[in-house]
């Protein structure tokens, strides 16, 4: 990378921050000057308060419920998001690899997929209960599509002279797949994995606040019933930095593993 390759990259997260201090900035002056009642939008600064205060970061030893509730959210959005890339990646590789399954199974795939996974909780709780169980099944499946769709896209975008080159050295089908189609399918699956990554995310909220199950979005629906204005938005907080951290490992991973592309 170049010098004038930084000088963008330092240029963009500069203007990033500066936006986010101006957001932040518009948020003191609205709660502290009035303009909406603190019952609805809190101070930064109680937020912040009410964030240390849940994370059990001010030395308290009576509190830290917040932290607890993070660690169920993201231990139910990962395991999701694990399961949902194995099965969307197996299923996604054994369709996309035949023009003739493909060609039976699209239709069929694309009549499920805008199904938000969300509408399937009432029926997922008539099957499995009210249990963690049911809603890491229902994070699996709503985080599965991305990865299935984009590894079929990714498998049937591979070149067609690699599948005649791998058919002269009498490869086997498994061979071909991960050998030749994984590596060349594999920018799609990995954009496909960081989509799936958010989609977990929010469908775990979901599932929380629908089936009653420890965690942040349980924690963000008790402090709104409560009017505990400033417990609401540290939750929120706490959410937006677990999306933007895990898509930032992501990124990081993406770029560390697909480096034989970059020029």
């Amino acid at each position: 990378m170049t010098g004038n390759d930084r000088a963008p990259s330092g240029l963009n997260w500069l203007g990033s921050f500066a936006v986010l201090c101006a957001l932040v900035a518009l948020w003191w002056v609205a709660s502290n000057a009035g303009w909406v009642s603190r019952v609805f939008l809190p101070t930064p600064q109680a937020t912040f308060a009410s964030l240390l205060e849940g994370l059990n970061l001010s030395g308290d030893s009576g509190h830290g419920e917040l932290l607890a509730f993070t660690r169920a959210t993201i231990g139910r959005m990962v395991e999701g998001w694990l399961l949902a890339s194995l099965f969307g990646v197996v299923l996604g590789a054994a369709i996309g690899v035949s023009p003739a399954v493909r060609a039976w199974i699209q239709p069929t795939l694309e009549f499920i997929r805008p199904l938000p996974a969300s509408a399937l909780l009432p029926l997922a709780i008539s099957i499995f209960g009210l249990n963690p169980g049911m809603v890491l099944f229902v994070v699996a499946f709503g985080a599965m599509w991305p990865v299935l769709l984009a590894t079929v896209h990714g498998f049937a975008a591979v070149e067609p002279r690699l599948a005649e080159v791998a058919r002269c050295l009498q490869m086997s089908r498994a061979a071909y797949i991960w050998k030749m189609g994984l590596p060349n399918a594999m920018p799609d699956i990995l954009a496909g994995m960081r989509l799936a990554l958010t989609i977990a995310l929010i469908v775990a909220v979901v599932g929380e606040m629908i089936a009653s199950q420890s965690g942040l979005g349980q924690a963000i629906l008790l402090a709104a019933r409560a009017f505990r204005a400033s417990d609401l938005f540290a939750g929120i907080v706490l959410l937006g930095l677990i999306g933007f951290a895990s898509n930032a490992l992501l990124a990081f991973a993406e770029k560390r593993l697909l480096r034989w592309q970059q020029p």
